[in-house]
């Protein structure tokens, strides 16, 4: 029922996630990250459990191929089922059940994996993929959004559309960017005015967030204050 990406970007470690389906809220289920293990998107008929189970088996050190059979070997809905995982160092495993919904399958590499199921045919996986490679250079948000407009250029989801969302997940304990759309007739279109939004009205604010060295983040009005309107350009 859903396509996704999920991506790293080698020089800064930092990870994203975009998905579209003809489903409801699937970025409620699909998604599930965390800055000290990566990123498992669970979706076809979603077992929304690998997604806790999978961060702590790639936290303890496991790797993304071993994770996803760990998975799926107990699930007795494992046919039904699709999963694809990635590690903080890159590394990216991929499972697709055997009664998944045509046209369903996966492409995976060193730092990006495109996962589908439900789809018009194998060209949206590879238009995906390839549009994300094509963006080299580009910020992670943009290749991402981008790359699931190839997709859906080259059919998307069979049923149509309905819902979107797109995570970014640094080293900050939390993510820094979780847009969701759940229901609206061009879910990538309202993703993007979404981002486009946030960058006006919330992104200036993320230097102010805690982090490792700051740990309290930036809470001095003048501080916050001058980070904005260095943001806006003023």
């Amino acid at each position: 029922m859903t396509w996704s990406i999920v991506a790293r970007e080698p020089e800064t470690g930092v990870m994203g996630l975009a998905l579209a389906t003809r489903f409801f809220a699937a970025g409620a289920l699909v998604p599930h990250s965390a800055p000290d293990a990566g990123i498992v998107a669970t979706q076809a008929l979603v077992n929304p459990t690998y997604g806790p189970r999978g961060l702590d088996m790639l936290r303890a050190g496991g790797a993304p191929e071993d994770v996803v059979a760990a998975l799926v070997a107990p699930d007795e809905g494992r046919a039904a089922r699709q999963v694809h995982v990635l590690g903080l160092d890159g590394r990216t495993a991929a499972y697709t059940g055997a009664g998944c919904v045509d046209w369903a399958g996966s492409r995976s590499e060193q730092d990006l994996s495109v996962a589908g199921n439900m789809l018009a045919g194998p060209a949206v996986v590879e238009a995906t993929f390839e549009a994300f490679r094509a963006g080299e250079g580009q910020p992670l948000v943009d290749r991402l959004i981008g790359a699931m407009r190839a997709g859906e250029a080259a059919g998307g989801d069979k049923r149509g559309k309905q819902s979107a969302c797109l995570v970014i997940q640094d080293a900050r304990p939390y993510r820094w960017l979780d847009l969701r759309v759940d229901d609206h007739p061009d879910p990538l279109a309202e993703l993007e005015r979404l981002h486009k939004v946030a960058g006006e009205r919330f992104l200036a604010f993320r230097h102010a967030f805690p982090t490792a060295d700051r740990p309290w983040g930036v809470w001095d009005r003048g501080e916050v204050e001058a980070m904005i309107a260095e943001r806006l350009g003023r």
